[in-house]
């Protein structure tokens, strides 16, 4: 059966090996500024941006700032972190260090501040000048290849729109060519000349016809008192024959309007399809030249605006490496090891003792 855990017992232990424990420490924080005093210094300088909501954005849903719109805004982490321009700037600064992967690691550092629309470009070198210069490179970078992204979205979109309104224009030309040959081709007041006039001269006719019938109504009520009823029955027949040629003419002059009726109606027709065709492409070429209007006063105020706020300044003091938080670690590091050691032996001897005992007790039996 194990011996239950005797604290004052420990600390007497622990108490009689401390100038172990203190010699243990000593040496640790001697080492540990020794090692901190040996190495390079590193100066860590720091850009600021932060990301403006499109200028053309409201007000109120520029001010509500949701998880999923910042969690969107990491993409400009990754415009921070490109490789090829980390490559631009490490032969501009003429940066030494291997592979330009590791390189990065080693010396950029790219962050959204949590919950804000700020980004932080942070640069380490030996040289703090270097550094403030680096940090400020890749920002002024970052920013314009935003820039240029949204110019180029901007572009697209207007190619697009003008596309659009040269096929819309293009269409309305070819309509107005189409309706004005149809008015040339097609004309609709000569038409309708002839119509009055047909109408007018069948009028006239059908008066005609009337009055000869008349005439002939007269001739044959006369022929039966006449005393010579064979002039009489002449007349009448010549009545008859210019009433049959009369009857004659107003049946051609009727199917001369039936197929001028047709004709305009058919050519109405058209020139009616054809003016709201014309109509048609006049109201698309007007809309489409609002947006390309509205399109070009947005251009530049779609994406976010990325602003350099704090291009950082020369650091006076290294970031690394930190002397009081190395000689504080290796201080406890000191403390630590010596008390598990000590800890560990006292356990030791302990179980050596008590296995010592109960040797001796199934002797003495």
């Amino acid at each position: 059966m194990s011996e239950p855990f005797d604290a004052y017992r420990y600390i007497g232990y622990l108490r009689a090996s401390w100038r172990w424990i203190a010699g243990s420490a000593g040496l640790a924080c001697v080492l540990a500024a020794g090692a901190s005093l040996a190495m390079t210094p590193r100066y860590t300088a720091t850009a600021r941006i932060v990301i403006d909501p499109p200028a053309g954005a409201d007000l109120r849903s520029a001010m509500a700032v949701s998880p999923i719109y910042l969690e969107s805004l990491k993409t400009y982490e990754h415009f921070a972190n490109s490789d090829s321009m980390f490559q631009k700037a490490a032969q501009k600064f003429a940066l030494q260090g291997g592979a330009i992967e590791s390189l990065k690691h080693q010396v950029l550092k790219v962050e959204l501040v949590r919950n804000t629309r700020i980004l932080e470009i942070s640069a380490t070198l030996p040289d703090p000048r270097k550094a403030q210069a680096l940090a400020r490179f890749v920002a002024e970078a970052t920013v314009e290849i935003n820039r240029t992204s949204v110019s180029e979205s901007d572009q697209d979109l207007l190619h697009g729109v003008e596309q659009q309104a040269r096929e819309v224009r293009a269409r309305l030309e070819e309509k107005n060519a189409e309706w004005a040959r149809a008015a040339a081709s097609e004309p609709l007041m000569g038409l309708q000349a002839e119509m009055e006039q047909s109408a007018e001269l069948r009028s006239k006719i059908e008066e005609q016809v009337r009055s000869a019938e008349l005439e002939l109504a007269d001739l044959n009520d006369r022929s039966k008192t006449a005393a010579d009823p064979g002039e009489m029955q002449k007349q009448a027949g010549n009545s008859r024959a210019r009433l049959a040629e009369m009857r004659k003419q107003l049946q051609e002059l009727q199917r001369q309007g039936g197929e001028r009726e047709r004709l305009l109606a058919t050519r109405q027709a058209h020139r009616d399809q054809l003016d709201a065709e014309r109509k048609a492409a006049q109201s698309s070429l007007a809309a489409i030249e609002t947006r390309l209007r509205d399109a070009r006063g947005e251009a530049g105020f779609r994406g976010e605006r990325l602003k350099i706020i704090d291009p950082g300044i020369v650091p006076e003091r290294p970031s690394s490496p930190n002397l009081p938080l190395n000689i504080v670690a290796a201080l406890l590091v000191g403390l630590v090891l010596p008390v598990l050691w000590l800890t560990l032996e006292m356990s030791f001897q302990d179980r050596r003792a008590g296995l010592s005992a109960a040797s001796r007790a199934r002797r003495a039996s």
